[in-house]
């Protein structure tokens, strides 16, 4: 019996390598469908690599597709750093490599990370004039849009800020381009606003990251013709245990509160519903019982850091990669047979 599900993928940078390793679990399991998924920043990318294989080849093209991604994510040069290896990254490579959390550190105090944290605190990315180029938009534009836009696979959302009002916008359907997913991916202090029109008005409007508003937002998988579960892939710790005390630390922790905050707002609305539907204070099927799961790594994404989302080491991402298949291993393990009957995230003791 095949058990569809939605899937709700946050954005970080190069975290969301985490999130590919995640997928890519996922799509070894028959069982397992993709109805909907709506994506931020790097979730929208991974969301996009998903639907555009799963279109062209099922499963396997999915697969394919998402590792054609993140090898060119891997390329990358995020406009602060130079990218620190662009090779693939061989087994003997993966051995030699420090624990996550001295690589993040050297990666976080190299004088070179330091130097560019400075310049990006004093100088806008409108500064660099005709000399702009969003590193990202070669990787972006090299999907295959007909496929992406296509009625078939799974319906994506993708989510942006809109900078004038401060409001999510969902691009879905035809309306998944480039520019979406740019806009989607866009660090205010890093690149410039992609500006997009509203078919509305027909007035551009600038959008920044989806991250500030919507994280991934969910209220898009609510749709009735898409499936009660809700898996949430996230990449962004909810907690940390230590109090930040260096500027790294609380830049970092200020990063992950931001872009957590839209999730758990959405969150708590979830968690309402249930107790009104299982106090029977509406009528069954007047609003959408949404059953939540979670897939994370808490312990691995505290180890890392804002330098880590920014630079995209193969090495790292590679480790991300086969973090994000333990982390879906475990959770087919444990957590299957739920999907399609109840929650398996304690929403009350998350949010309390």
């Amino acid at each position: 019996m095949v058990t569809r599900i939605n899937l709700a993928l946050q954005g970080g940078g190069a975290h969301g390598a985490f999130t590919w390793g995640v997928l890519d679990r996922l799509l070894e399991e028959d069982e397992i469908e993709v109805a909907g998924i709506s994506g931020t920043s790097a979730g929208a990318l991974n969301g996009a690599a998903f639907k555009a294989g799963m279109v062209r080849g099922g499963r396997e093209g999915a697969k394919a597709t998402l590792n054609e991604l993140w090898v060119r994510m891997g390329a990358v040069n995020d406009m602060r750093l130079p990218a620190w290896m662009t090779t693939p990254v061989t087994m003997m490579e993966k051995w030699f490599m420090p624990p996550t959390a001295e690589l993040a550190s050297a990666m976080e105090y190299a004088p070179a990370t330091i130097a560019a944290d400075a310049l990006k605190d004093v100088m806008s990315p409108y500064a660099y004039g005709p000399f702009y180029r969003n590193p990202l938009e070669p990787v972006v534009r090299a999907f295959d849009y007909e496929d992406i836009c296509s009625g078939g696979g799974p319906r994506l959302f993708v989510c942006a800020t809109n900078v004038r009002t401060g409001k999510v916008r969902i691009f879905t359907r035809d309306e998944v381009t480039t520019d979406a997913i740019l806009a989607s991916a866009c660090l205010p202090n890093l690149f410039q606003a992609v500006e997009i029109e509203d078919p509305r008005t027909g007035k551009l409007e600038a959008y920044w990251d989806g991250g500030y508003s919507g994280n991934p937002a969910l209220f898009p998988l609510f749709d009735p013709d898409l499936p009660e579960d809700v898996v949430i892939v996230n990449i962004n710790p909810l907690e940390r245990n230590e109090v930040p005390i260096t500027p790294q630390q609380i830049e970092n922790r200020i990063n992950e509160i931001s872009f957590n905050s839209s999730l758990l707002r959405e969150l708590r609305a979830i968690a309402f519903v249930q107790r009104l539907l299982a106090a029977h204070q509406v009528e069954t099927g007047a609003m959408k019982n949404v059953l939540v799961h979670m897939i994370a790594d808490d312990s691995l994404m505290r180890e890392l850091s804002v330098t880590t989302k920014m630079v995209p080491n193969p090495i790292l991402l590679a480790t991300l990669k086969d973090a994000g298949r333990t982390a879906a291993e475990g959770f087919i393990r444990k957590h299957k047979k739920s999907l399609g009957k109840k929650s398996t995230v304690d929403l009350p003791a998350m949010l309390s």
